[in-house]
């Protein structure tokens, strides 16, 4: 937020007003409190009356339309309600910007932990519970891919006809576009780039069923109780659209930490010891869909591609002096990482 506080983006008494007009609780905000997370967004969470809630808006200058990013996750977050993907509740939306200066949402708070900043004991203490954590972050989106996003009022908030095909060449223009970052090496400096999106062109599923797609999927972006391994909720709900919802499982499997906990996408555990391979997330991913999952390799491969590429802006913008050095390095070493990984699994389908 560039030295700025909540304070300088939530102004209370426009706030009350607003929650005033939708018939949400009375009296004074109280104990409002900024949530720290891997998240640009605001997260603040606060009381009024009896109730707690949590208030999501974009930062001043956000990388993408941040008004446009609000009034898409509290949509699908509403579309979600009474499914059985764990999520945050919806309370209330403003998609207008004269109250907040953004777009922002109401939504229930979530009572959970972020895995990658830090266990509790019980998790922290027992192999088996981080067994069961990794299988129940499958079954999060697996229940996200059962969920029927026409009949939930979605049908319209993504392009499903040519999704697939899409991909490559939308990635790879990415990639090019950074070129008005001076002094960035360019794709040069990523082996493997031209290797991987050739083979992407060449094996891409002939079709596939769409769905629902939270489009960020790792152990960064949900939630586990502070007293077991179930998920209780899947956060950072940004790059969510309508697409092909093994995607999803590919970030997962992209984004997997080693046996030995290395993070090739960023993403890692300690202690790690006890976390399912792949092949068992594979395999708990089937049990809870009707999908074909023969091509999952396919995903993995798009889903290191895509990532790899996403960290590689921040490598770029680094030389502009838009990001740190430091930052730069380790996203870089990030990218080739993905892209090693994608070619392992290459040599390995």
């Amino acid at each position: 937020m560039s030295g700025e506080t909540w304070r300088d983006l939530v102004d209370l008494d426009r706030l009350s007003a607003w929650m005033d007009g939708e018939g949400l609780e009375a009296g004074p905000i109280t104990e409002a409190t900024a949530l720290v997370g891997g998240t640009q967004n605001v997260l603040l969470r606060f009381r009024r009356g009896d109730r707690l809630f949590v208030l999501r808006r974009a930062p001043r200058h956000p990388r993408m339309n941040g008004s446009e990013t609000m009034r898409r996750e509290a949509r699908v977050l509403g579309a979600l309600r009474g499914s059985d993907v764990p999520h945050p509740g919806l309370i209330a939306a403003c998609g207008a910007e004269d109250v907040l200066g953004s777009a922002f949402y109401l939504m229930e708070p979530i009572d959970g932990f972020n895995a990658t900043v830090g266990l509790p004991a019980l998790h922290a203490g027992s192999a088996a519970i981080r067994h069961q954590m990794g299988l129940s972050l499958v079954d999060g989106i697996a229940a996200l891919g059962r969920v029927d996003h026409v009949a939930v009022g979605l049908a319209d908030f993504g392009k499903a006809e040519g999704y697939l095909e899409r991909q490559v060449a939308r990635w790879r223009g990415q990639l090019e576009g950074y070129v008005e970052y001076e002094g960035w090496p360019g794709p040069a400096e990523i082996p493997g780039v031209e290797r991987v999106a050739r083979w992407l062109d060449d094996n891409r599923p002939k079709s596939f069923r769409p769905g629902i797609i939270h489009g960020d999927y790792h152990l960064s972006n949900v939630l586990f109780p502070p007293d077991g391994p179930k998920l209780a909720a899947i956060v950072d709900w940004e790059l969510s659209t309508i697409g092909d919802p093994l995607l999803d499982l590919g970030w997962v499997l992209a984004t997997w930490p080693g046996p030995d906990g290395a993070k090739p996408g960023d993403v890692g555990v300690t202690p790690w010891d006890g976390f399912p391979v792949e092949a068992e997330l594979v395999a708990r991913y089937a049990e809870g869909t009707t999908r074909d999952l023969s091509a999952i390799q396919w995903y993995a491969v798009l889903a290191c591609y895509k990532l790899g590429i996403i960290l590689e802006g921040t490598h770029a913008r680094a030389f502009a002096g838009k990001a740190t050095k430091e930052m730069g390095d380790r996203l870089h070493a990030s990218t080739i990482g993905l892209f090693q990984r994608a070619e392992a699994i290459i040599r390995q389908a």
